[in-house]
């Protein structure tokens, strides 16, 4: 019986392994040609692995949280006949018959007994769906329906993972006080353990524990590890964008009419960013030991807010090299695909430098985590009607003008404050003498 090998396919440049999230086939399912058998995550973006062939699912080599390298076999399908044509499918699978060939991972013994072992696990009163592996945890820890009701997952929809009811279990176990033996004399000196490294967290009855996502957990590693890694330090300036927001509300209906997109203040800081790295290339560099790499391309990442509240940051290839119709048109489609959860793993590579809008919530201005191995990022503050000194030469007087503040933060191991001052002075100066002719 002719066996066929689903690889995990090459999901861009540079991406060298994904984790698995989600399986959306059990074993003995059938499966139809260019159906989703598995999601996968690389860092942020999600992606879906579909079948090349026809068959039925016989093997999955890999459970869900497993990272797995480009190229390795995530599943084995049976393929329906002996008809089916092999020669088209692609490099990334392949083909394997062999007479009588034991499965790579078949079903063991144990995972036979976790199916049969929950029968007794009453069903979820809401319809959730919980594994036959979660609900075989949950009745070996005596965990009940109501508790597994009350969290929430970091599945697919909110589903409850292995890892998350483990560390449900791990969290109550460490706050329930056992019963204490009665006292007998001790004789040989008693060795107090070792505290461990992180304080526990005290949790009462009322608390709710919620497993932190996937894409939480990556970006809590990203944080920490580039304050570990970056000598962080900011500096900040207001600037007037006065002519620049009566410019936009003068043209905005005019543009999406003639280019058929929105414009936003976005593209705009997007495009002064891009001039202002050309004017210092030096900040568009990145560290390799004792080595600094200039990069040529000008790539600028831009944090964008997804649904649940998670940041992800897709990358402006060539940021320099497009006029404003052109950055308006590649904002637009990088944060609506954002939001709708379709970047693929090539639309956050590369970044070069990184422009974040804290704005979009409210503040003035921040000071954003350099997004590593980067040594830059801007904070793009909300521009507010403030009154000012304007300076004409017939006197200063008082007027309403608008502004907003630049936060920059950049690593002093190789950026002097020098160089990270006049950075964020150029974008000020590109920004308040603004020609959109030269752009538009």
């Amino acid at each position: 019986m002719s066996k066929f090998e689903l690889k995990l396919p090459k999901m861009g440049e540079s991406v060298a392994e994904a984790t698995i999230t989600s399986w959306l086939k059990e074993v003995g399912d059938t499966i139809e040609l260019d159906e989703v058998i598995v999601e996968i995550a690389t860092d942020k973006v999600d992606s879906e692995v579909p079948s090349e062939v026809e068959g039925v699912l016989v093997e999955r080599l890999f459970e869900v949280n497993d990272v797995v390298a480009v190229g390795q076999t995530i599943a084995i399908i049976e393929l329906d006949g002996e008809g089916q044509n092999t020669d088209t499918v692609s490099g990334v699978s392949e083909v394997v018959v062999e007479k009588e060939m034991p499965t790579v991972a078949s079903v063991k013994a144990e995972e036979i007994k976790e199916t049969t072992a929950i029968a007794a696990m009453a069903s979820s009163p809401t319809g959730k769906f919980y594994s036959p592996l979660v609900k075989n945890i949950a009745q070996k820890e005596k965990v009940t329906m109501e508790e597994l009701e009350a969290l929430t997952g970091s599945g697919k929809d909110q589903r409850v993972t292995k890892n998350d009811i483990l560390a449900y279990i791990k969290n109550r176990e460490g706050n329930v006080q056992k019963p204490v033996a009665p006292s007998t004399p001790v004789t040989a000196p008693v060795i107090a353990p070792k505290p461990s490294a992180a304080t526990p967290v005290s949790i009462s009855g009322q608390d709710e524990v919620i497993a932190m996502t996937r894409m939480g957990k990556l970006i809590a590693k990203h944080m920490v590890d580039s304050i570990q890694t970056s000598a962080h330090v900011q500096s900040f300036i207001e600037v007037d964008v006065t002519n620049l927001v009566n410019w936009r509300n003068r043209i905005k209906d005019e543009f999406l009419k003639r280019e058929g997109e929105k414009i936003t203040f976005t593209p705009i800081f997007m495009e002064a960013i891009a001039k202002a790295i050309k004017t210092h290339a030096m900040m568009n560099i990145s560290v390799d030991g004792d080595t600094i790499i200039k990069k040529k391309d000008i790539n600028l990442g831009m944090a964008a807010a997804l649904p649940d509240g998670n940041l992800i940051v897709p990358v402006i290839k060539n940021a320099d090299q497009l006029n404003l119709v052109g950055m308006t048109k590649v904002v637009n489609d990088l944060a609506k695909r954002a939001r709708a959860g379709k970047l693929n793993p090539d639309d956050i590579q590369g970044g070069t430098y990184t422009v974040t809008n804290v704005g979009t919530f409210g503040s003035i201005m921040g000071t954003p985590i350099i997004n590593q191995p980067q040594v830059g990022i801007l904070a793009l503050g909300a521009i507010r009607k403030v009154p000012a000194v304007i300076e004409t030469p017939e006197g200063d007087f008082i007027g309403i003008r608008h502004k907003m503040f630049l936060s920059h933060s950049y690593d002093h191991r190789v950026v002097n404050g020098a160089l990270g001052g006049m950075f964020v002075k150029t974008v000020a100066d590109y920004l308040e003498a603004w020609d959109a002719k030269a752009s538009f």
